[in-house]
């Protein structure tokens, strides 16, 4: 049985401040759908944060396919961004992006100190994140003349399902939302009436 949920956070964490030995570091996080935001959230914190050092960060994106990306921005390779994934991986989210911010405080940490205080503020940004659950879902668009619209309808209501798109024209189009582990069955209940066309 395939997993049809996943975790992620619906809006930005409250800014997170951890301090080792004079270095602080902000931490955030961000939901995002596309590569485009994570670009777009680092450069409104580098206008915020104009003279830190550092913007290190992890996001993920996905729920079947996953892409990530951890990067150490300058800091000693795999003591930041890899430390800032471990945690989006631990608290299993996805399509999210956590970004710490760090200016240094004149004592180098080394790269232990290092792993430690960027896993720790970014597990606290996910703690301070509202994280909620989501189904992952597939889209089914029928087709079907006025006639046979209601044995459409009929399924819709029996299951519960979401219309997110309708037109109604000479013909009916409906694009309806289901989730992935009703799918298979649904489509094949769609596919079995008849003058009826259903595609995903």
């Amino acid at each position: 049985m395939e997993k049809d949920v996943y975790k992620t956070i619906l809006k930005p964490s409250e800014e997170v401040l951890y301090k080792d030995r004079n270095s602080k570091f902000f931490s955030y996080a961000f939901p995002i759908s596309s590569t485009d935001d994570v670009k777009i959230h680092i450069d409104t914190l580098k206008k915020q944060h104009h003279t830190a050092g550092h913007f290190c960060y992890a996001y993920q994106l996905g729920t079947e396919t996953i892409t990530y990306r951890a990067n150490d921005d300058g800091e000693p390779n795999n003591s930041a961004g890899m430390p800032i994934y471990g945690q989006i991986q631990s608290f299993e989210v996805t399509n999210i992006l956590i970004v710490v911010v760090r200016y240094f405080g004149g004592t180098k940490l080394g790269v232990g100190g290092l792993i430690n205080a960027y896993k720790t503020t970014a597990q606290m940004a996910l703690e301070a994140s509202n994280i909620k659950e989501k189904t992952i879902n597939k889209h089914i668009q029928v087709s079907c003349s006025y006639d046979h619209l209601n044995k459409v309808m009929r399924v819709i209501k029996e299951k519960n399902l979401k219309i997110i798109n309708q037109e109604m024209h000479l013909n009916c189009k409906l694009t309806i939302e289901v989730r992935l582990k009703d799918f298979d069955l649904i489509f094949r209940q769609l596919k079995s009436l008849h003058n009826i066309t259903v595609k995903i």
